[in-house]
């Protein structure tokens, strides 16, 4: 297969998966007595939840945010094949980093391998898990793969490093990236 003809295909693959992820909504109980934040609303590109990980940072859907170790400040490393698995979080059209209650992490706009702009906590570079299906999974954490360790998000921008015990396994996967 040509390298255009993959390149279609997977925009088309990310299009259709993303125009089905926008259909839903839902509420995400955030911490910080803050209340309920309806996912998806105006103005919300990242907010704070709780989840079995304590509190993190969620995008408009309320899913939870990771950061690859492999990435530097301000630089993603995760390539087309990544991103398939590891969506970015998009900086909003035609403006700069927001400014969101409940994050001291500073908040800035950097390019995924793509050229798409995205947002980074920290001069780290934000996505979410692809197989984080509703608010509050933390799915992705401690997951191996793309050359790092991927980790949830605090608000201060730092890694959330779950306890050992509460890791999976990835014992009887074989081949591929264990997804």
């Amino acid at each position: 297969m040509s390298g255009s003809t993959f390149a279609v295909r997977l925009l088309g693959a990310t299009a259709t998966l993303l125009l089905a992820s926008a259909c839903g909504s839902s509420t995400v109980t955030s911490g910080a007595g803050a209340g309920a934040i309806k996912a998806g609303s105006p103005g919300g590109v990242l907010s704070v939840a709780n989840t079995a990980l304590g509190q993190v940072l969620v995008d408009s859907k309320g899913l939870t945010v990771y950061l690859l170790t492999a990435d530097t400040p301000g630089h993603s490393s995760c390539n087309a094949q990544c991103l398939q698995f590891w969506p970015v979080v998009s900086s909003p059209a035609g403006a700069g980093a927001p400014t969101v209650s409940g994050v001291s992490a500073a908040l800035t706009v950097t390019k995924a391998t793509d050229g798409a702009s995205m947002l980074a906590a920290g001069g780290w570079p934000l996505y979410t898990f692809a197989k984080d299906k509703a608010p509050g999974d933390v799915n992705g954490e401690g997951k191996q793969s793309f050359g790092g360790t991927w980790y949830a998000v605090s608000p201060s921008g730092m890694a959330v490093t779950a306890p050992s015990s509460s890791a999976t396994t990835s014992a009887g996967v074989t081949g591929g990236y264990g997804y």
